[in-house]
This record gives structure tokens, sequence and C-alpha cells, in this order.
């Protein structure tokens, strides 16, 4: 179970990139528990749906739009969730974009500004408005919450060319999981990182990987991820169960680095 302290009832969750595949499926899994849910991404109607889809498993959650890309936008969602409900206990930083496939030395490095605008600086300052906020909990008396990233196995081993600037931006990402983690477990702040591997989502389509069906034969899975397979994996990071795990990068691949 989602960790509950004896003065909450029912935790504040903010989820990034919400909109669809990992976003929607774990804000729809933290909607499950209970959770009261700010959840932020660039298309409104899309956001709205996944708030009425939440609210439909009875759990409260209402929608930020933004992009990720600009400056704010990040402090912004934390500032909601804050005008909401007054405390934020777990945060998912989930938004990200892949560039279009294609080799580094072929293209206007524009992309590169835009991938580590969203992937890597969105996340650094979504993480010091979280840590801010979580570190005055309970009156700054105790501190305390929890950060999970959404890195990717590309950040420990790119599978694929023509994806450099994205692997080097999750491989940073990566880094700066495991510096914040240090820097502020005493205060009872858990930072750790998720990182999928080949799972079926917009991202990845949008990235024209289409034949599933060969990538799953080359995994020792045999079978292409599911959203709610790293939703599963958000979620016990965010547990009790997982309490002594911090500055970590669970990998839900289907086995792909361990091959």
């Amino acid at each position: 179970m989602i960790r509950e302290p004896a003065a909450m009832t029912r935790p504040v969750v903010l989820v990034s990139g919400a909109t669809s595949g990992i976003g929607r499926a774990t804000a729809l899994a933290f909607a499950r528990q209970g959770a009261r849910l700010m959840l932020g991404g660039r298309d409104a109607a899309r956001g709205e749906a996944v708030v009425a889809a939440c609210r439909a498993e009875g759990a409260e959650a209402t929608f930020l739009a933004g992009d990720l890309a600009e400056a704010g936008t990040a402090t912004a969602l934390v500032d909601a969730a804050i005008a909401c409900w007054g405390r934020l206990d777990i945060a998912f930083n989930n938004a990200g974009w892949q560039e279009p496939q294609g080799s580094l030395v072929d293209r206007d490095l524009a992309v590169l500004d835009r991938v580590f605008a969203i992937n890597l600086r969105s996340v650094a300052e979504a993480m010091q408005a979280q840590i801010r906020v979580m570190r005055q909990r309970d009156g700054g008396r105790a501190g305390g919450g929890v950060i999970v990233n959404d890195a990717s196995v590309s950040g420990v081993r790119n599978p694929y060319p023509g994806f450099a600037i994205y692997a080097a931006s999750k491989a940073a990402l990566l880094s700066l999981t495991r510096s914040l983690a240090i820097e502020h477990a005493p205060r009872g702040i858990r930072i750790n990182a998720v990182s999928p591997g080949r799972i079926e989502t917009p991202m990845m389509a949008g990235a024209g990987v289409a034949d599933y069906a060969t990538i799953a034969a080359t995994l020792p899975a045999r079978r292409m991820g599911r959203p709610e397979d790293v939703a599963a994996a958000v979620l016990w990071l965010a547990s009790d169960a997982a309490g002594f795990v911090i500055g970590q990068n669970l990998c839900v691949d289907g086995g792909f680095l361990a091959g």
C-alpha cells in the first residue's frame, strides 16, 4: 500500500505526462488506491479524460495543462497541488520526449535543446519544487516524501542507433536522481528512478518503432511491456515496502539489460 502517515488518510500524488501511456496507467493505479491526484500534460482534453477516469475509480483528481519544455511549468504543477490539498507526498516525474530517429551529426542541435529541456531540465525544476515542499512537511520538523523519475534503459544501454540525444538525457537524469537521493535521504525524502524498456506507448510508436513482434522476440520475456507493468513498479517504489530503497534505478525491461 501507499505510505500513509497517521495524520493523512489519502496521499497527494503528482504525475506529469499523465495523458497517455505510462503516465495515464500510473495515475489510474494510484487512483485505485485512493490517492488525491494532481495530473499534468500538454493536451487539456486528454487530461480531463484521465481526470474523469480517475474520478470513476473514486479518487479526487485535477489537471493542469502546460508544456514542460517551458521554464516554470514544472513548478506550477507543484504549486497547484499545494493550492488544492496543502501538501505533496508522492511525485512521479514521467513526462519525456524522444527525438525522431536520426544521426546526431546530421541534425540541428535545437533538437538537443528540446530533449534536454523536457527530459532533464524540467525534472530538475520539478524536483527542486517538490523537495522544497516535502522537506517542510509537518511544519519542517520531519519532512518526508517520495519522488520517482521516469528514466529509460536507453540511459544505461542504448538499444537503437539514431537516438543518441534521448539516451544522453536519460543517462544524465539517472545521475541527477542518484545525487539528489543521497542529499535528501536524511530528511526522509526517498528518490529513485524507474527505467522502462520496450513498452507499448504512443512515444514508442511516434519514434517509428512499429514492429513489436520482432522486438518482443528479442526479449527474454518474449513480449512487449505494458504501461501497467511500469505503473506497478512506480507504486512499489512509492510504498512502505520500498522504504529502504534509495537512489536506485528499477528497470522494467522484460530482461533486456540482462541479455
